[in-house]
């Protein structure tokens, strides 16, 4: 299957960057892309650890099974052949299908050059296309994480909660800021 491009653009710098969703041939670049992020021990829930190319194909195949029965839109972001970003909107079921969980990633060299904006738009754009239900986005962010605060604030996304403690990077706890956004 040929992948569907969603968006296509240069960053800031000139690097060219394609949005499509993900393929099963991507397994590879997409076990590449995850065990680096975890190795740099960024704001993500792998911290170091090696996800075994198994487990990331079993992720991925659920993932595509999702966005085929419109219960998840998720994007890749690619830069020479390799996978730089990722984000998806998930719904959630039954009383809550109306409800999408929203997640990004950039990879290391990627940051601070617009992406993860587009990425955003991009992902969110979709969800409304594509996910009839999706009414609320919802996310959970470090407090200590103030780029990607300020980049959820600045797409219309609002805090309503915080759990004191409920994140554990780098051997200490910080809160989780929970923020949500209508999108219909």
């Amino acid at each position: 299957m040929a992948a569907k491009i969603i968006d296509a653009f240069q960053l800031k710098d000139g690097r060219k960057i394609t949005f499509r969703y993900p393929l099963s041939g991507d397994i590879f670049l997409m076990t590449k892309y995850i065990n680096a992020l975890s190795k740099e021990k960024t704001f993500i829930r792998f911290q170091g650890e090696v996800i075994p190319l198994e487990e990331e194909r079993k992720y991925l195949e659920k993932q595509l099974e999702r966005i085929s029965k419109k219960q998840t839109v998720q994007l890749v972001a690619i830069c020479n052949q390799q996978i730089v970003g990722i984000s998806a909107i998930d719904l959630r079921d039954r009383v809550e299908q109306h409800i999408g969980i929203f997640g990004i990633t950039l990879a290391k060299g990627f940051r601070g050059q617009g992406l993860g904006h587009k990425l955003m738009q991009a992902v969110i754009k979709e969800g409304i296309k594509k996910l009839p239900q999706l009414k609320l986005v919802t996310l959970e962010v470090y407090d200590i994480n103030n780029i990607a605060r300020s980049l959820y604030k600045s797409m219309g996304f609002k805090e309503y909660g915080c759990l004191p403690k409920g994140l554990k990077y780098k051997g200490k706890y910080f809160d989780r800021i929970l923020m949500f956004r209508k999108v219909k």
